[in-house]
């Protein structure tokens, strides 16, 4: 294995600024790497070789011109195959998107573009990003480096697994009930969702429209925070987008420092469900915060018991009118078109042929939920949880800076362990859903193994809409005390692949 695959984005920008190696050099390497291990791991969907090293090159030569690059420029990156890209497929992990080419790109995609950030391919995701697992994507499931019988999280485990697998040293996610952060969790990995409107939504493909967030994906916190500088600001494109300055998330990364903070631990996250080595690594990441300066206090948040019920009412009723639009007419798949059909038969024929049983779960689920004498009953009410859910971050903020919680309730499980059990699948997100609700910022890293499987576990820390910098604060401190006590980082634990 090449070393120039183990260095961090921070140390690669570094590198290429210096002149010590070339951006090419390092989108070969990478390159080199997928083609010998993503056919075990299965995390990305379609490698653009020649885009890569064309980007690449680009970056070289404006060095060579002496031109100023930016904090990223020439680190390779896989993106969440739901953003678009032009001139490079876009599936969202579905057949009915198969062999899709969008004509233009993300605002995401722009910038990511725009910093001289090497888009190496498109990750593997559940199906339209329903799913905690990537066992439902269209293209088969994604392997969790760690174990390649278990699974790498959902929606976004392509992006996860690339980089724990050492395929790139960044990702793109994103984050609807916890995409970003659960997959970040159980594969040992730097997961962040943004403030929700803080990074532009246009060019990613909707599933539930007043929740999905995009967001960045890294092996550290400083890494996840250069990203993240680079993809968020205000997008005119996008109407949901906060007009507003980025937090200096780079520089809190920098700060390594919590005296004086006061953060929470909240209550209702913990107990039955909870595999035993996932709260040990939990309460030791609690108390090094004590530790390092902080104080810990205990916040009770009682609607959080509510967020998973309301979550999968608002989410698939949201995905069941924007999926509409894949009616076999416009774009996409199109089955049983032989003249002598009707369009309404083509249609039923498309989405039959074209979705997946997660996402036909979903929208029938949705459409119900809207449909006429049950949506004040059932979406009605789910709005107004959300709102509860709102008024108990915000009481709980009055109090403290951050909030904490383990990500996940266990470790990455078997593949195929809860396929057919929906409900155990949800409850992979029962810690992260609460924050999407609300649109705050959430940050999930690795704190440890489990001591029953060897497997990682993540902490979660929320702060408040636009506070981002907070988790980089508090993330980068917790990150750097647990390699001084290791003496290494966790990744450097994970089995060869």
């Amino acid at each position: 294995m090449t070393e120039l695959i183990k260095y961090t984005a921070a140390e690669t920008a570094g590198a290429i600024a210096k002149g010590e190696v070339s951006a090419v050099e390092v989108a070969q390497a990478h390159l080199d790497r997928i083609d010998a291990v993503d056919k075990k791991v299965n995390a990305f969907l379609h490698v653009d070789t020649d885009g890569a090293l064309a980007a690449a090159r680009a970056v070289d030569e404006k060095r060579a011109k002496g031109e100023e690059l930016g904090p990223l420029a020439g680190v390779p990156l896989a993106l969440k195959d739901v953003f678009t890209t032009k001139g490079v497929p876009t599936t969202c992990g579905s057949k009915m998107l198969e062999g899709w080419i969008p004509p233009y790109d993300a605002t995401l995609t722009t910038r990511l573009k725009d910093a001289g950030v090497v888009i190496l391919g498109k990750t593997n995701m559940d199906e339209f990003a329903m799913g905690s697992s990537t066992e439902n994507s269209a293209y088969g499931p994604t392997g969790n480096p760690w174990d390649l019988t278990r699974i790498p999280g959902g929606s976004g485990g392509g992006s996860a697994a690339a980089l724990a697998a050492f395929e790139a040293p960044l990702a793109i996610g994103t984050d609807t009930g916890g995409s970003i952060r659960q997959p970040g969790a159980v594969t040992g990995t730097v997961g962040v969702k943004p403030t929700y409107g803080s990074v532009s939504r246009y060019g990613l493909v909707a599933f539930s429209s007043s929740l999905d967030q995009g967001g960045p994906c890294a092996r550290t916190v400083l890494d996840a925070a250069l990203l993240h500088e680079a993809i968020a600001g205000h997008d005119p494109l996008d109407s949901t987008s906060i007009d507003a300055p980025v937090p200096a998330v780079v520089e809190a990364a920098r700060m390594r420092d919590v005296r004086g903070m006061r953060i929470g631990v909240v209550k209702e996250f913990a107990g039955e469900g909870y595999q035993a080595g996932v709260m040990q690594r939990f309460d030791e990441s609690v108390e090094l915060l004590r530790e390092l300066g902080a104080e810990v206090v205990e916040v009770s948040c009682p609607s959080f018991t509510l967020a998973l019920p309301a979550y999968y009412l608002i989410a698939p009723s949201e995905c069941s009118s924007n999926l509409a639009r894949f009616d076999a007419m416009r774009y996409g798949l199109r089955v049983g078109d032989d003249g002598t059909r009707s369009a309404e038969e083509v249609t039923a024929l498309t989405r039959e042929a074209g979705f997946g049983d997660e996402v036909k779960r979903r929208i029938i689920l949705g459409t119900y939920a809207l449909s006429s004498g049950y949506y004040d009953a059932y979406y009605g009410s789910a709005q107004k949880v959300r709102t509860l859910i709102s008024r108990d971050f915000d009481t709980a903020f009055a109090g403290v800076d951050v909030l904490v919680s383990p990500t996940t309730p266990t470790t990455a499980f078997p593949i195929g362990e809860r396929a057919d059990d929906p409900m155990a699948m949800y409850l992979a997100d029962l810690c992260t859903i609460p924050s999407n609700l609300a649109g705050n910022a959430a940050m999930s890293l690795p704190v440890g193994l489990a001591p029953e499987d060897n497997l990682p576990v993540g902490l979660q820390i929320i702060a408040p809409a636009m506070a981002d910098d907070r988790l980089y604060r508090v993330g980068g401190a917790v990150e750097a005390a647990l390699n001084d006590k290791w003496g290494h980082t966790l990744l450097e634990e994970a089995p060869a692949l």
